[in-house]
């Protein structure tokens, strides 16, 4: 059983860039711990809510074999600040399984953590991730090396496939 640090925004986390995945790591018999900027029920853009199990301040890297970012409106507001890039950045270093969806691997190109990786991203994160060094693919999930992206809900389901295949 591995275990994956799932960071949301604590208000407009995508409802299936957060459910999907998590269901197919659970799935795949690993334990997901929802983290957020806040404790209490962090609630979607829809009608999902989760209950936020450890704060961003509570999280350590070394503890997880996983780190992934859930877009949605969000994301940048509560998850784009300097101990969130910190926290991916020292995971990184950690040779962890990195994931962001949607607009979130903009949190990773400002933690210039994407300087020669090829990317999927929320078009509206192009230029962003172009920015940090990231090639932008325009495709919607895209595995560089231990970093797996997608490029918002509809390949949800796929990109958790995607990180339960890299932590095989």
């Amino acid at each position: 059983m591995k275990k994956i640090a799932m960071f949301i925004a604590f208000q407009g986390f995508r409802d299936e860039e957060y459910t999907e995945p998590k269901k197919a790591l659970e799935a795949a018999g690993h334990r997901v711990v929802t983290v957020s900027t806040a404790k209490g029920e962090a609630r979607g853009k829809f009608r999902v809510t989760a209950q936020v199990d450890k704060t961003v301040d509570e999280i350590n890297p070394s503890d997880y074999d996983a780190l992934t970012l859930v877009g949605g409106p969000g994301a940048l507001e509560h998850l784009d600040n300097a101990k969130v890039r910190a926290i991916f950045s020292k995971a990184t270093e950690l040779g962890k399984v990195i994931g962001a969806i949607c607009i979130s691997p903009v949190v990773l190109a400002h933690a210039g953590l994407l300087k020669g990786k090829t990317v999927a991203c929320f078009p509206d994160g192009a230029g962003e991730v172009g920015k940090g060094g990231g090639k932008y693919a325009g495709t919607e999930l895209e595995i560089d090396g231990k970093l797996i992206t997608a490029n918002g809900p509809e390949p949800a389901k796929a990109y958790g496939a995607a990180l339960v295949e890299a932590l095989k």
